[in-house]
């Protein structure tokens, strides 16, 4: 990939252990995949272990502004408290009509107290807060934040969990579409991206629950009582 294609997706933040189970699964489905890093030389070390987990794959790591350069849709899979220097990084790479994903929690572990708890953010969230930094023109949306990233790793297990998207309807529609390249995962219509600050704490009651109940692979949500057509991953999000 030399270009910008409308297939790829971008993970920045792609070496990390969530990031990586996702360029994992979202290489195994066929997409290409563009792992970036604030260092090259980790970038490429993600893209050869993406390629060695899932031969023939489309996969390249890069520095994350020449990543956000590959892809329409850029997925910042970075701790919080990275989150404002990396989006603020990358202002000069995003361009009008992209799509950037966040991933991110606001976590008290960011300020040295416990990953079980929230910290408050002036904006509501840490996707509202990329909202405020991303150039106009470039949709952001939240997704993803309460997946396992030991259960994204296991290539031979499905991922049994519903993945919450929020954000503008159509960038929305674009982001359930790639629940369904990871067997088990079924997207979620959220509504509007201020529903992220709701989605966000979830993640800080799930590890919680990780510590007490002891699941170190990581517990998931399901939710009841949705239409079939959501049941199979292809729910339509309100305008």
């Amino acid at each position: 990939m030399s270009e910008r294609s409308d297939d790829a997706i971008a993970i920045l933040g792609g070496t990390g252990d969530q990031g990586l189970g996702l360029a994992l699964r979202f290489a195994r489905a066929g997409r290409p995949v563009v792992i970036g890093s604030r260092v090259a030389d980790r970038a490429h070390a993600a893209a050869d272990l993406v390629r060695a987990a899932a031969p023939g794959a489309q996969v390249e790591g890069l520095e994350n502004p020449a990543a956000c350069g590959r892809a329409r849709i850029v997925i910042l899979s970075v701790p919080f408290e990275h989150t404002a220097a990396t989006v603020k990084g990358l202002r000069e790479a995003l361009a009008p009509g992209q799509i950037v994903v966040s991933m991110g929690v606001p976590l008290a572990s960011a300020i040295g107290d416990s990953a079980a708890r929230l910290l408050g953010v002036w904006q509501g969230s840490c996707a509202e807060l990329v909202a405020s930094l991303v150039p106009d023109g470039v949709a952001v949306v939240s997704a993803f934040q309460n997946v396992s990233a030991h259960r994204l790793r296991n290539l031979e297990e499905e991922v049994p969990c519903d993945v919450i998207v929020s954000g503008p309807a159509e960038a929305r529609r674009i982001v359930m579409g790639l629940c369904p390249l990871v067997p088990g995962l079924r997207a979620v219509d959220g509504g509007p991206l201020s529903n992220a600050r709701v989605v966000e704490g979830i993640t800080a009651l799930l590890i919680g629950m990780n510590i007490r109940y002891r699941v170190p692979e990581g517990v998931g949500i399901r939710l009841t009582g949705l239409p079939e057509d959501a049941a199979r991953g292809s729910g339509r999000p309100a305008p």
